[in-house]
């Protein structure tokens, strides 16, 4: 299993410069005046930080400088999770500490939006205050107030920041999915929070081919009944993507003819043209900021619902502190809107950083056109899933070659474990010399909880510890804290980004409950496997309720599959485990083979004997079986749990298909899943 161990590959370390040179260091030396309190080493601060948890945020808020009335409020109310109320009484507005940058760096580029047809657009930080300040008093001219929902179905454009913060400014809630879902997808999603404002975009390209918008219009908004006023953003060339909407009575889409409804259409370019200064609403520390939603891969997904003042501190700590970011610098996510990566990357913006937006197919053009933006956009900080940084490894291009990755300084790289071999091949053919961190946090919190930090060094396959002010551990099914063993990654003390409450939950809060505090009660299960060790690296093997858990011992599904990618004929490999009715244990490996090679006798034999000797013997599959592709959420992460229930005999109707990324290659799986299950039952 990978892990910590005397043959730990250590692959980079930051000079002595780069630390002196962090803003985590220009904190430590202000902590230490302020307080008189003496940390060195990244690990003692960050003791620090859990062990005096509320001085340690008033430290975030006072040291960055946070816009808002405190009015007295104590740090928190409450120490038992769930409960704990951040600054209640505090007032704040998260685009307010966003668009102070207008005043500081007005003529800097704040948004670059790239397309995949070649479009480049720039907004100055000035240029999307106006347009911010325009829409604002729009929303607030139609009605719209704080708490009012207003839904976005739009792709990564600046735009959609322009939407998110005029939203925010109001003080009314946002929620946005990404353009490839279809009417029930975003039904299930935005149905469930009555929206009174639809956003809607005329078109976008992916992939080299032209996807129109407009003639699902009248259909989404019959499904969202609650939608009063409807905004349609330009987002294509030509003319043909275009349509005739009138301001109100009717909405007519090409080919249908007129709908009859009582929803107001106006055109987004119109509402911006004569820019204004924005004003800002200020509301409580835990008012609802946007709702995020979970995969649901096995049932409507839950609204997650954040709040402006926990979005704002965790924003400027983990950007400032792990991350080092200052004013002026550029930060570029490869995310769809709907990812809470890309909620993240403009979180970006707290500490003056310009984002890049990319409205297009990962590869369109070439195999590393993410890292290509990285490159030609002076990028300092990238974001993106693991399976991307794979896909440009597995396709045999050495970046570095053709691109100059001069000014990057960081990688954060999440939604699922990065491969061992991708953490060498980033080395080797990105550049030498800049930190590469898989972080482990998710849509639940808005950041990280383990992850990079300015100070230590980039083990392989390791994270390099807790981010600052989380108190993550690993407990055993008992609840005893566990080291150098898999155990399940918590949180025992609360931290602001916490959602506030999951949406339609009671006021029990029974659901919110149910999905983080089932196991341990007042500790936060995140649903990890994961091993911590005596220095507090940590190394996570993925969702524990897709662990593989063979004779008693447990080691995440990651960890084998790892091992297999590493051969060169693999594409990818997903392997389930799977306890049957009758008390039996099945373990089927699916391995999708790279273009020009098959599932053969031979790779079958290299497969098995790389996981007994790399692994154990005790962890080589049932069934080796090949398969066209594994299916995947729209986040990137491998969909084992849905497949695995359809395995164990749950109907196949049951799995959303809106949840996936890839629907044929999850229609194949369930097909399979399906027959294995009529067989067992047969056999019983």
């Amino acid at each position: 299993m990978s892990g910590i161990s005397e043959h730990r590959v250590k692959l980079w370390e930051p000079s002595q410069e780069q630390i002196s040179a962090s803003v985590l260091r220009e904190f430590q030396d202000w902590v230490a005046q302020r307080y008189g309190t003496g940390t060195e080493s990244y690990l003692e601060i960050w003791q620090w930080s859990v062990q005096d948890l509320d001085r340690f945020w008033d430290s975030v808020w006072e040291y960055f400088g946070i816009i808002a009335d405190r009015n007295g409020a104590p740090t928190r109310r409450g120490e038992t999770m769930p409960g704990v109320r951040w600054y209640p009484g505090a007032q704040i507005n998260y685009a307010e500490n966003i668009l102070r940058f207008a005043q500081e760096r007005p003529d800097e580029e704040a948004v670059i939006g790239l397309h995949e047809d070649h479009r480049r657009e720039v907004l100055s930080w000035s240029q999307l205050a106006g347009e911010v300040g325009a829409l604002a008093a729009h929303l607030r001219s139609i009605g719209i107030a704080p708490g009012d929902r207003v839904a976005a179905v739009l792709p990564n454009t600046p735009q959609t920041v322009v939407a998110l913060l005029a939203t925010a400014a109001v003080g009314a809630v946002w929620s946005v999915v990404n353009t490839d879902f279809g009417v029930k997808g975003v039904a299930d999603r935005f149905a469930q929070i009555e929206p009174a404002v639809l956003l809607t975009v005329d078109g976008y390209q992916f992939n080299g081919s032209h996807y129109d918008q407009l003639a699902s219009l009248p259909q989404l908004l019959e499904a969202l009944p609650t939608v009063r006023h409807h905004i349609l953003v330009e987002n294509t060339q030509d003319d043909a993507g275009t349509v005739e909407l009138p301001t109100g009575g009717a909405v007519t889409a090409p080919g249908t003819g007129p709908v009859e409804s009582t929803v107001s259409t106006r055109r987004y370019r119109e509402i911006v043209s004569a820019p204004q200064a924005p004003e800002f609403t200020r509301v409580e520390f835990n008012h609802p900021l946007w709702v995020l939603y979970s995969s649901g891969t096995t049932g409507k997904p839950k609204g997650i619902v954040h709040s402006h003042g926990g979005v704002v501190l965790e924003g400027v700590k983990a950007n400032g502190l792990q991350y080092s970011l200052r004013p002026g610098d550029r930060t570029y996510f490869t995310a769809a809107t709907t990812w809470v990566m890309w909620n993240i990357m403009i979180s970006a913006m707290l500490r003056g950083s310009a984002v890049i937006t990319y409205d297009g197919a990962p590869a369109y053009g070439a195999p590393d056109k993410q890292l290509q933006i990285v490159a030609e956009e002076d990028v300092n900080l990238y974001g993106t899933g693991a399976a991307v940084l794979a896909m440009i490894e597995k396709s045999g291009v050495s970046p570095k070659a053709q691109h100059d990755f001069s000014a990057l300084r960081g990688i954060f790289s999440s939604g699922s474990p990065l491969p061992e071999s991708t953490w060498e091949w980033m080395y080797r053919e990105v550049k030498a010399d800049f930190r590469l961190g898989s972080d482990s946090g998710g849509t639940d919190v808005n950041t990280g909880f383990l992850g990079s930090n300015p100070y230590r060094p980039v083990y392989q396959g390791e994270l390099t510890g807790p981010y600052l002010g989380v108190d993550a551990d690993t407990f055993d099914e008992s609840g005893n804290p566990v080291q150098g063993e898999v155990g399940e990654l918590v949180i025992k003390q609360p931290m602001p980004s916490m959602p506030v409450f999951l949406w339609g939950d009671d006021a029990g809060m029974t659901k919110y409950r149910e999905t983080y505090f089932d196991q341990f009660p007042g500790v936060w299960r995140q649903g990890d496997w994961a091993t911590r060790y005596q220095d507090y690296h940590f190394v996570i093997h993925g969702r524990s309720d897709s662990t593989i858990n063979r004779g008693g011992i447990r080691m995440g599904s990651a960890d084998i599959c790892q091992v297999v990618d590493e051969l060169p004929e693999v594409q990818v490999s997903m392997v389930l485990g799977i306890e049957l009715q009758g008390g039996g244990y099945y373990m089927p490996m699916f391995v999708v083979p790279k273009e020009g090679h098959a599932l053969d006798d031979e790779l079958r034999d290299r497969i098995v004997q790389k996981i007994r000797t790399e692994l154990s013997p005790r962890y080589v599959p049932d069934e080796l079986i090949e398969a066209p592709d594994v299916p995947r959420t729209r986040t990137g992460k491998l969909m084992e749990v849905p497949v695995k229930k359809v395995f164990q005999g749950k109907d196949p109707a049951t799995v959303d298909r809106e949840a996936t990324a890839n629907p044929e290659a999850l229609e194949w799986f369930l097909q399979y899943a399906q027959r294995f299950s009529e067989r067992e039952r047969k056999a019983e």
